[in-house]
């Protein structure tokens, strides 16, 4: 039986931090401490994204995660040549492209990689040559998926938003986990491997199980939310049980 990986996003801790301590070179909390704690409750990697306008995680959270942290560094990015120069500076484990809107709160949907192929495929085989795994944010959708496979990436990462946006009316959540399962199946036939994430909660995680072949989940909003209430430990804790019993 495969074990399900959590990988857990600490965007959200810097994001508080930076509510009050903005342009300083300290404050609280700590994202790398976080991160520390969350891989001492089980957690199999951690995930950060470093954005172009620096709204969340900072270069120095990230140089602090390499140095520290002792599983997995899961650096999401978008493929500009500022990031990606940084990235093959830092050479974390392995690189998630993600796309960036300066206006968007969060990720708002995939990677477009049909559109970017020759973009995508540089940025993979830069990062291919400095022993950097690489992963794409997409959507579950076969077009993208095929594209994705001409690359070069090693992973791909379903985007979950859309079933997590539809979990609680039956009749799409059917519809958005049969894509998600024809998505995960389709790229595993291709060679690729396969994550997931985006909008995972303790509510809806353990319906994702009849999705083949995920090898890791990518989350974090609702870990550091629930972290408020009963504490970093206990919520790492909690989602790693609902991932239990996953067979691939």
């Amino acid at each position: 039986m495969q074990v399900l990986k959590l990988g857990v996003n600490i965007d959200h801790v810097a994001t508080l931090r930076e509510a009050r301590y903005r342009g300083q070179k300290y404050g609280e909390p700590c994202p790398v401490e976080a991160a520390l704690t969350c891989e001492a409750a089980g957690a199999h990697g951690i995930t950060a994204h470093l954005r172009e306008d620096r709204r969340h995680i900072q270069d120095a959270d990230v140089r602090a995660l390499r140095r520290q942290i002792s599983t997995r560094l899961n650096f999401e990015m978008a493929i500009a040549p500022e990031i990606v120069r940084f990235a093959l500076k830092i050479k974390p484990d392995i690189v998630c492209l993600v796309p960036e809107k300066r206006q968007e709160i969060t990720t708002e949907g995939g990677l477009e990689v049909a559109k970017q192929l020759t973009a995508i495929k540089r940025v993979c085989s830069r990062m291919s040559k400095a022993s950097i795994a690489v992963s794409l944010f997409i959507n579950p959708d076969v077009t993208q998926i095929e594209a994705a496979a001409k690359t070069g990436a090693q992973f791909i990462e379903l985007h979950t938003g859309s079933y997590a946006e539809h979990y609680s009316n039956a009749r799409l959540r059917k519809r958005e986990l049969n894509r998600l399962i024809v998505a995960a199946t389709h790229a595993h036939s291709l060679g690729l491997r396969v994550n997931a994430g985006h909008g995972l909660d303790y509510n809806n995680l353990s319906t994702l199980h009849v999705v083949p072949y995920l090898e890791e989940l990518n989350i974090g909003h609702s870990i550091i939310s629930r972290s408020t209430q009963i504490g970093l430990t206990k919520a790492v804790k909690e989602m790693l049980g609902l991932m239990k019993g996953y067979r691939s």
